[in-house]
């Protein structure tokens, strides 16, 4: 019996080592357009490590133009370790992988919980960059925002939500120097009600919630007054600050308020006069939990249950 088993091994010998010789036969230009086949997980956590030429061919500048790691956020849950400093470390490290693999050709960046130290090198190696998202970063500050404005000018969609070491200087910066922009993504954490981020997101970030949504929605106006796509869910920006807005980008097509509750349906409704192209207005609409927590806290919603005239306003 073992005899047979010996037999049928050594037959097995010859096909390996042939199927073995057709692929390391392969071209570099047909192992490239296998690799593009293959996702984003499969190639770093199977293709590089089968062979050198393999972990080579990975490398090229042809399988780096994009970096996406968004679906795999968004298909797990939000956890702790997210927020820790050697999560972010490794994030920075694939970053900064890419940007190296890519030489110059990498156009879009989605990322999570990177910091100052990965997007600087994206400033300074990635001129062709047309899409940049760090969503949940709190260690991106406005310095390195003004070298990416400086470093990428072709950016046309930047997603900084959730970023609060950024403020209206970035969005003053990259206006003026990313004329190309349409897309900006600046929403905040829910700090109407941070109960689904509590025991997650560390809580001296979240009452680190920025308080200037009119000083950023002046900077939108003043330097960003072609955006067609503009986000600012749970922005604690006021009337005044959404006249700038709707009276600047004329243009708008899609405009999410969802959470901004320092504005009335009264502006709202002037808002919307003023753009003529919205096609999409997600417009601020909350249920207020009846707990005493939340009647203690948000007793103001007293206020605007009266100023929007709606039943949608409970507490």
């Amino acid at each position: 019996m073992d005899d047979e088993k010996d037999d049928d091994n050594n037959a097995a010998e010859p096909e390996r080592s042939a199927a073995a010789d057709e692929w390391a036969e392969l071209t570099h230009e047909c192992l490239i357009n296998i690799l593009s086949r293959l996702s984003l997980e499969d190639r770093w956590r199977g293709a590089m490590r089968v062979c050198k030429a393999w972990h080579q061919a990975c490398k090229d500048p042809c399988l780096n133009s994009v970096l996406d790691l968004e679906c795999h956020f968004k298909s797990t849950p939000e956890l702790p370790r997210f927020w820790n400093l050697e999560f972010e470390r490794k994030i920075d490290n694939m970053l900064e992988s890419v940007v190296s693999w890519s030489a110059g050709s990498l156009t879009e960046i989605r990322v999570r919980h990177c910091s100052d130290r990965s997007i600087a090198l994206v400033a300074q190696r990635c001129p062709n960059l047309r899409v940049l998202s760090i969503k949940s970063s709190p260690h991106v500050t406005d310095a390195t925002m003004a070298e990416i404005a400086s470093g990428c000018p072709k950016i046309k969609e930047l997603d900084i939500s959730y970023c609060y070491e950024i403020s209206h200087k970035t969005l003053a910066i990259i206006g003026s120097r990313c004329p190309d922009i349409y897309m900006l993504k600046r929403n905040l954490m829910n700090w109407l009600d941070p109960s689904q981020h509590v025991g997650i997101v560390p809580n001296d970030y979240l009452n680190a919630c920025p308080q200037d949504g009119d000083s950023e929605a002046a900077a939108i106006s003043k330097f960003m007054p072609h955006l067609l796509h503009l986000e600012l869910r749970f922005s604690k920006l006021t009337a005044k600050g959404l006249t700038l807005i709707s009276e600047a980008c004329e243009n708008l097509e899609y405009l999410d308020l969802s959470g901004c509750a320092n504005v009335t349906s009264r502006d709202i409704a002037t808002a919307s006069s003023n753009l003529k192209k919205l096609k999409t207005f997600k417009k601020p609409n909350f249920y207020i939990p009846r707990s005493v927590f939340h009647t203690e806290r948000y007793g103001h919603w007293r206020l605007y249950d009266q100023r929007f005239q709606t039943d949608v306003f409970r507490i």
